[in-house]
């Protein structure tokens, strides 16, 4: 599997706690229903929670998980932003390969997310890394807004990845 990209001046990493501050502000700035703190708190240390930062401070993050189901462990992407300053420089691009690669490594064969019908922004990015709408789901947000239910199959990923 080819090693994600990532911006020359971003690391990325596994989310600590001493994170969480700045995960929380950007989270609010990008989102009109956040995630509380202690949301972000109980996933401190898994695998799924990593942050990119740029000269030692967080620039973006990525949550998610992995559920055993039944033989076929299914991966869940359940947040990702970038702060506004450090947008459309590749970041979140690599924050989403870089948990997929982890999510795999969890256990996960396939990945699922939840995404705003309106976010076209996010909505190209999953499209581009190859998710693949499963359903929608009517009024999935507190304001009635519909969520497009996206999957991944890790394994064709990976071999998509794979090839030069």
């Amino acid at each position: 599997m080819a090693v994600p990209t990532t911006p020359a001046d971003v690391t990325i990493r596994g989310a600590e706690e001493s994170d969480l501050g700045s995960v929380v502000r950007i989270e609010r700035d990008a989102f009109d229903q956040p995630w509380p703190y202690t949301a972000f708190e109980r996933f401190v240390g898994e695998p799924g929670f990593l942050v990119a930062t740029r000269d030692g401070a967080v620039v973006g993050y990525v949550v998610g998980d992995v559920t055993p189901n039944f033989g076929r462990d299914i991966g869940h992407v359940k947040d990702l932003a970038v702060a506004t300053a450090a947008r459309r420089r590749g970041i979140g691009r690599s924050l989403l390969r870089q948990s997929l690669v982890s999510l795999a490594v969890d256990g996960a064969e396939v990945v699922k997310l939840e995404v705003r019908e309106s976010n076209e922004a996010a909505r190209t990015l999953y499209c581009d890394t190859g998710f693949e709408t499963a359903r929608r789901v009517p009024r999935y947000y507190r304001d009635g807004e519909d969520a497009l239910v996206m999957v991944l199959d890790v394994a064709e990923w990976q071999d998509d990845e794979a090839e030069p």
